[in-house]
């Protein structure tokens, strides 16, 4: 069973590497589940997904109510609702099957205003990971936004692995520094990064000595690679657009990496 979870401050190509990851995984027998937890939903087309009817289930207002006791919007002062709301059968039901066989989930995004209160849609969405990552065999792979909000404690100790994905330069950088602070409050032990569009010794020296004077294990380098960024232009996997480049041998040997530390965890 392998549970990884990808997080990274915006555009470093965190959604492209773990929709990747997901297939391959797929076409080495896993049974795969690719959860898009991240509010820009763009995982389905770095599948190979076509995701525009698909409706997330955090707009699903009438799920939501259904499995909650309550509509969406309201939080705990606005009426009681279930904080353990049935999710065993969303990712039969919702999920979209795509290319290589992998099962999507759109998980959406939960508007709370500037209370920072739970509500419905949030109670459902955290259910729903702990259900999926506590039961669901074979693989699952968690695309975050750049935070862990959803990985409660209990939760997180289920996750093989966070991976933060970091390109060169600092803001990068500190945005894993970050999310390293938040997964040790969950007790979140296994982060690990992935340095993308590199484009030569200068970018991954620096950046790798930085990572490990701030104890962030590297697992391995993704080149720059202009094909990835004309894949996402014309709406395609970069796994069908440029299946021979080395952006995809490299993910291929991070994704070998993955299984090798999980069977031996």
């Amino acid at each position: 069973m392998i549970n990884i979870a990808f997080t990274g401050k915006g555009g470093v190509g965190k959604t492209t590497i773990a929709g990747v990851i997901s297939r391959l995984l797929a076409r080495d027998g896993y049974n795969v589940l690719a959860v898009d937890a991240d509010p820009d939903m763009n995982l389905g087309s770095a599948l190979g997904i076509d995701t525009s009817n698909i409706i997330p289930l955090t707009e699903n207002r009438e799920l939501i109510a259904e499995r909650t006791g309550t509509a969406p919007g309201k939080s705990i002062g606005g009426g009681v609702f279930k904080l353990n709301p049935k999710v065993d059968d969303i990712a039969e039901k919702y999920g979209v099957r795509g290319p290589d066989g992998v099962d999507l989930i759109v998980m959406g995004t939960v508007e709370k205003g500037g209370t920072g209160c739970m509500c419905p849609s949030d109670s459902f969405l955290r259910a729903l990971l702990r259900h999926l990552i506590i039961q669901k065999e074979d693989a699952v792979v968690l695309d975050m936004e750049a935070g862990i909000e959803h990985l409660g404690r209990g939760t997180a100790k289920s996750v093989d692995f966070l991976i933060t994905v970091v390109e060169p330069g600092m803001k990068s950088l500190k945005t894993a520094e970050r999310i390293k602070d938040l997964a040790r409050d969950i007790d979140l032990k296994e982060i690990k990064a992935i340095l993308n569009k590199v484009r030569g010794p200068n970018d991954s020296d620096l950046i790798c000595r930085k990572l490990e004077e701030r104890g962030i294990p590297l697992i391995g380098n993704v080149p720059y690679e202009e094909d990835f960024v004309k894949s996402d232009l014309v709406g395609e996997s970069p796994l069908d657009y440029a299946k021979d480049s080395e952006g995809i041998m490299a993910l291929e040997e991070i994704k070998n990496k993955i299984i090798r530390e999980s069977e031996g965890k």
